[in-house]
């Protein structure tokens, strides 16, 4: 047998080069089980014996503390291979199957290759050909071999961890807040500073609601967060940095921060197309194991539950069905308002109104679930928003006491969190600048280049310990005033809750948050008229109708009342004097502008209303030319007798343009206008006279 494989080698095989792959899976097995490395390197010996020189000889081993189960990530493998298809080698030597490839695509790959390439394999056992029937056959058998001890490795250790995780003895990871005691029983981090700032952190989202709020109300107070190092040569140290939304959102979703074990949440489901691992999230249901107070946590299990179901309604991403948090638009109703026809959650757009933005509440289920081209309901939130601010007035008011009670216990707790976070951060400045220090100290002086170093490192610490005293002054200023001026405005608008919520200086996000705090939902269904239900929380409801506002036309068009108003006025008073008039009561025209007298006739030639003129002969004023002729005098003269009070008249538009009352017989005039009057009166009876005859 030994000479057949022998024969098997041929000076064409002895011409190119003899490769050797060393593999190990892990780098555990590569310091622990070296007797293992030793005997593949002993393969040498085994190539030099076969006829092949020292320099012909190449040894592979950039794979050591690879796994074989695949082919990427193995550059020593991939060379392998692209050595042996370019006809460089004429022999591989591995100790076993499993050395070279523990899947069987990469072992069948290698086959074909080596046998297009007429390249010999070699392991303990013997020397084989791939182009031999029987000699491929025993190479993939060996090959099967390999992968399914792989296989059933895996099951093994697979049925030891699920074992343990079933019970929640599993020893995983934990996260920042949390150590393995001396017991491997999970305890809170003994380090203080690490448990207050996640207690502020959980203490941030249940009064913002959101995980980016939580992030910015730290970046505000520059507060740092703890994080431990996972690689690196600081592997395991505690580090500090600037919070980040992704960071937030896996501590909200643990389950280790309200005190449980769990396994399992995510499940495997192939590779990408870059050879990475596809993981899916598992409902709760299929998860392997998840117990519940196992160990000290920062929150109850309830807690977690409800910061899981408020993350689940700040979720915009999966659809309008949930409830999104206040933002800065006005919508007051913004995630609370539902459609009364299909009961989703209805979406948030604006249009502007006499230069200020205005929600408009729309519900998409048609145009987006069946493709159809209008909406379910599109309502303008104008009225329903200014409807809704005054059912809030009237029943925050009697409680405003109770809440500048609550939110000035809270300012006073935030505040003092944040000053002792800081201090607790200045501590542990100086600590590392004591450290410094004696590192410094204890180096040999004629050392140098250490001595240069661990200085320098000690001048940064010191410029941290100054950089982290300098932020709490600042801060414990900053919070004192801050608190001192919010507690006084404040308990100057506890008594007067509409002039808080009125006040323009109220910001948009905070009306929407009070509103939550009373609102569960709000239901509009637009029909003849807005139907509003609004679900208070604890189970009250309130309904409320409002007619529908008009269209852009009628919105812009002149009120009734307005118009039939001006037909009143105009009975004494001339345009101008009817503008004035409306303008001193407050009214203003559809597009709300103030009046004027071009408006005031606009209005008055569009309803067809009589003018002022109209009016004045109707009831018998006389032109001036009517008046001087009867009175028998130049129309002048009726002027001028007007403006020394002898004529009443009666102004129909501005610019002394009057119409004149009949006088009467007894008028009061001077000797010669009286003469003059009283001679042509003569002179008209005398025409009258002959006119009869």
């Amino acid at each position: 047998m030994e000479q057949d494989q022998h024969q098997k080698i041929t000076t064409r095989h002895l011409r190119r080069a003899a490769y050797l792959y060393v593999r190990q899976s892990t780098l555990r097995q590569v310091f622990e089980n070296t007797e293992s490395t030793h005997r593949q390197y002993a393969l040498r010996e085994r190539a030099l014996a076969l006829g092949w020189t020292t320099e012909q000889v190449v040894t592979i081993d950039e794979d050591l503390g690879q796994s074989g189960a695949s082919a990427e990530g193995r550059e020593g493998f991939q060379r392998l291979v692209t050595d042996v298809s370019m006809g460089r080698v004429g022999i591989v030597l591995g100790l076993e199957v499993s050395r070279l490839a523990r899947c069987s695509s990469d072992w069948y790959r290698l086959l074909e290759i080596c046998a297009l390439t007429d390249t010999l394999i070699l392991d303990e056992d013997g020397i084989y050909d791939p182009n031999s029937f029987n000699d491929r056959l025993l190479l993939g058998l060996k090959g099967t071999m390999s992968e399914a001890e792989l296989h059933f490795l895996k099951m093994r250790m697979r049925g030891g961890i699920l074992s343990k995780a079933r019970r929640g003895e599993l020893k995983s990871p934990l996260p920042i807040g949390f150590v393995y005691g001396p017991d491997d029983r999970v305890v809170l981090d003994p380090d203080r500073q690490v448990q207050e700032s996640l207690q502020l952190f959980f203490q941030t989202f249940r009064r913002t609601g959101a995980a980016t709020a939580t992030v910015k109300a730290f970046r505000e107070q520059e507060i740092l967060f703890p994080h431990r190092l996972r690689t690196g040569p600081h592997r395991g140290e505690l580090a500090w940095g600037p919070l980040v939304h992704s960071k937030a959102l896996q501590i909200i979703h643990n389950p280790r921060y309200a005190g449980a074990f769990f396994f399992g949440r995510e499940r495997r489901h192939g590779k990408g197309p870059g050879g990475h691992c596809l993981y899916e999230k598992l409902p709760r249901e299929e998860w392997i194991s998840l117990i519940q107070d196992v160990h000290p946590g920062y929150i109850t299990w309830d807690e977690f539950e409800e910061n899981e179901r408020r993350l689940r309604d700040n979720a915009l991403a999966l659809g309008a069905e949930r409830r999104s948090p206040p933002r800065e638009g006005p919508a007051l109703l913004q995630g609370l308002a539902i459609c009364g026809r299909c009961g989703l959650r209805m979406n948030v757009g604006y249009n502007t109104y006499r230069g200020k933005l205005v929600p408009l509440y729309t519900c998409r289920r048609d145009r987006i679930k069946h493709a159809l081209p209008g909406y379910c309901q599109v309502i303008n939130g104008r009225t329903i928003d200014e409807a809704i601010g005054r059912l809030l007035v009237e029943s925050v008011t009697p409680m405003a006491i109770e809440a500048v009670l609550s939110i000035d216990d809270e300012l006073r707790q935030r505040g003092e969190e944040v000053k002792r976070l800081l201090g607790q951060g200045v501590e542990r400045a100086r600590y590392e600048a004591d450290l410094a220090q004696r590192r410094y100290l204890q180096v040999d002086p004629d050392h140098r280049l250490v001595a240069d170093t661990l200085e320098a490192e000690w001048n940064q610490r010191l410029r941290d310990l100054e950089e982290a005293k300098q932020k709490l002054d600042e801060e414990k200023t900053k919070v004192a005033v801050l608190c001192e001026e919010k507690r006084q405005q404040i308990r100057e608008l506890a008594a007067d809750f509409p002039r808080l919520w009125n006040d323009p200086r109220t910001p948009d996000r905070e009306r929407k948050r009070l509103a939550r705090l009373l609102i569960e939902d709000v239901t509009l269904l637009k029909g003849d008229c807005i139907d509003i239900h609004v679900r208070f929380r604890g189970g009250a409801t309130r309904s409320i109708k409002l007619p529908l506002l008009l269209s852009g036309p009628d919105a812009r068009r002149t009120p009734r009342q307005i118009v039939e108003e001006i037909d009143r006025l105009l009975d004494r008073l001339t345009e101008s004097g009817v503008a004035r008039e409306l303008n001193s009561r407050g009214f203003t025209t559809g597009a709300g502008q103030p009046f004027d007298a071009h408006l005031v006739r606009y209005v008055r030639e569009t309803y067809k209303l009589k003018d002022r003129y109209t009016r004045l002969r109707e009831i018998g004023l006389l032109t001036k030319y009517e008046i001087a002729e009867r009175l028998g005098i130049s129309p002048r003269t009726a002027i001028q007798w007007h403006q020394q009070g002898l004529l009443q008249g009666t102004p129909y538009e501005e610019g002394n343009r009057f119409l004149f009352q009949t006088p009467a017989d007894n008028l009061p005039l001077k000797s010669k206008h009286k003469s003059a009057w009283l001679e042509g009166s003569a002179n008209r009876m005398t025409c009258q006279a002959e006119f009869d005859n």
